[in-house]
């Protein structure tokens, strides 16, 4: 099923995992998707190798996750390191294991590799993959712009760019202020951005992935996130809860606002991933929108 079908009358709720690195087993993911799919999200989606190579574990697990677990999936691809060749190769393997729905990214750089040249930006892979195929094409978006964006004047451009090169749904980069991702729906809206707009929401569980945040992605820490990390950052168990409280608040606030969608950053974690949605399964079930949704992104 693709993902753009899922949309309209309710809030979607969908999880993101990374394959394991090569020195971990194998069957600690099969796990962990085991206990994810319980939770009966709309779709699973798998983040891609680094520099766009090493993506048969995301092709694996991708099929699996529809397959062995009865769910949508999602599988990413990152095209600043592959060529046009690369890509063409690479959806007709998604092809033949029957994933439909693509995330397509322009992907990190990577240091001591050269980008191919032939994916600049995302815009441009999501463009080439909506000629290869009747795949569903799904595109990243960040509430405080990205990174290298000259402002976030051009980086709404660039992004309307992308949704008109095929994309179909958009997924948030995390955030933790959720007026800043209203303001961003808003700048979405006026700017002629139609399509559903997913809330990436990552609970931070431990006082390392603090450091890794500020660093990759340069999100805004509010005041009262900042304080609750500071006060439980020397007891693990209190600041696992902590986290996963703020990130339930965070939820429950964009639920009730109307939001296209939750998409929750697992860090494959089960268990965090199990309490949030005890906190909020609920009231994700019960969403429903009006035929005529207030909501900035719904158009």
């Amino acid at each position: 099923m693709k993902t753009s079908q899922m949309f309209g009358k309710r809030t979607v709720f969908s999880l993101e995992i990374f394959p394991p690195k090569p020195t971990t087993g194998v069957e600690t993911i099969y796990r962990t998707l085991e206990e994810l799919s319980n939770l009966k999200p709309d779709f699973i989606s798998v983040t891609y190798g680094a520099g766009g190579k090493n993506g048969a574990k995301t092709l694996e697990l991708a099929e699996a996750i529809k397959t062995r677990y009865g769910t949508e999936s999602v599988a990413h691809l990152s095209g600043m390191y592959l060529t046009r060749d690369d890509v063409i190769r690479l959806t007709n393997e998604f092809r033949e294991r029957g994933i439909e729905n693509i995330l397509a990214l322009r992907g990190d750089r990577v240091e001591g590799l050269e980008p191919t040249g032939d994916f600049p930006h995302a815009s441009d892979l999501a463009a080439f993959i909506r000629e290869l195929g009747d795949f569903n094409i799904i595109g990243a978006c960040y509430p405080e712009g990205h990174p290298e964006s000259a402002s976030t004047v051009d980086d709404i451009h660039n992004l309307k760019r992308k949704v008109d090169a095929g994309v179909s749904h958009l997924i948030s980069q995390l955030f933790f202020d959720n007026d800043i991702f209203y303001a961003f729906l808003e700048r979405a809206q006026i700017a002629g951005i139609n399509v559903p707009i997913e809330a990436g929401i990552m609970p931070v569980v431990n006082s390392k992935q603090i450091g890794r945040i500020i660093a990759l992605c340069g999100v805004k820490m509010p005041r009262k996130f900042m304080r609750i990390m500071e006060r439980y950052q020397d007891k693990p168990l209190a600041l696992r809860d902590a986290g996963i409280a703020y990130a339930v608040d965070q939820i429950v606030d964009l639920v009730t606002q109307g939001v296209d969608g939750i998409h929750l950053y697992t860090m494959n974690q089960p268990y965090v991933a199990r309490r949030i949605w005890e906190s909020v399964g609920g009231l994700i079930t019960e969403s429903t929108f009006e035929e005529e949704s207030t909501t900035t992104s719904n158009g």
